[in-house]
């Protein structure tokens, strides 16, 4: 099994022993107070009452003890199972991935660092560099390609997403790649134009294998809280998403917000980003996960 970088998990560790100690330093628990340093772990309002409405039920005093078991007991029903393992199909075609999100979540950095992950396990993996209204980001993923000596596909500045998707994947086909990844342009999700877009990418994709794209994964900034999960209910509706890559939880991000989008959308997260490095980008592995949190 993998393992998590243990600095990923240092914020949250530190706000949870803190939480714990206010109700070890008290006769009481201010229940509110409890709530609301919940709600502050991202792990949203439902969650949050539901954890303090099962910990007044005790009719006790509750301990620091207490508050830990009852946290990992919510969020393990919630987060129910370790990210599945991608494996090439077995017909030989590719397996694409559409990778989306908003500007500035790591997304194009998330594709290349997925791209090493499945090289490491001895997969062929393409790139397409389809965020071509921002020029640098289709340099930053052709840097990435050099650096891990991984093809990436690329159009013109402005061009048509849906025409480099399209390149790129008659080409893996060509080729006989496992694995083909998209990185597409960050867009905000409260434009309707933008989101309808990708709508219009995965048609053109699937013009070539009707199945495709296979994943949808939407990249999120662990950082931005309950943004976040708006980001994903909209994202949601453009198209089906398959599971979130939960970027930057080296810094202050808490990761709670996996949580509040797992329950409200039942939407998995996949992977985890825990740094710039390729390396620093994990399975998500639910035990690692909760007891990093707690």
């Amino acid at each position: 099994m993998q393992r998590y970088i243990v600095p990923a998990f240092i914020f949250m560790a530190g706000f949870f022993k803190q939480l714990l100690n206010k109700v070890t330093n008290r006769a009481d628990v201010d229940w509110d107070e409890l709530e609301a340093d919940l709600i502050g772990a991202d792990l949203g309002a439902r969650m949050a009452m539901s954890i303090v409405d099962e910990l007044q039920a005790k009719g006790r005093k509750v301990s620091g003890e207490d508050i830990v078991n009852v946290c990992k007991q919510h969020i393990g029903e919630i987060l129910n199972q370790d990210a599945d393992e991608l494996k090439p199909r077995l017909d030989g075609k590719p397996t694409v991935i559409l990778i989306v999100g908003v500007n500035g979540t790591g997304k194009t950095t998330s594709s290349a660092k997925l791209a090493y992950s499945l090289k490491n396990k001895g997969y062929s993996v393409m790139l397409a560099a389809a965020d071509t209204f921002r020029a640098a980001a289709v340099e930053q993923l052709g840097v990435w390609g050099e650096r891990l000596d991984v093809p990436v596909v690329k159009g013109a500045h402005n061009a048509d997403p849906s025409s480099v998707c399209y390149t790129a994947h008659q080409k893996a086909l060509q080729e006989g790649v496992q694995f083909l990844i998209c990185d597409t342009a960050g867009r905000i999700h409260t434009r309707h134009n933008l989101m309808q877009e990708l709508g219009k990418i995965e048609r053109t994709i699937s013009k070539q294998d009707e199945d495709a794209p296979h994943l949808r994964l939407l990249v999120v900034d662990a950082t931005t809280g309950s943004n976040a999960l708006s980001q994903t209910k909209e994202f949601n509706k453009a198209i089906d998403i398959d599971g979130l890559i939960v970027t930057k939880m080296d810094g202050s991000g808490k990761g709670g917000v996996a949580v509040a989008i797992q329950q409200e959308l039942g939407i998995p997260t996949r992977f985890i980003g825990l740094g710039e490095e390729p390396e620093l980008f994990q399975p998500f592995q639910k035990e690692e996960f909760i007891n990093g949190i707690l």
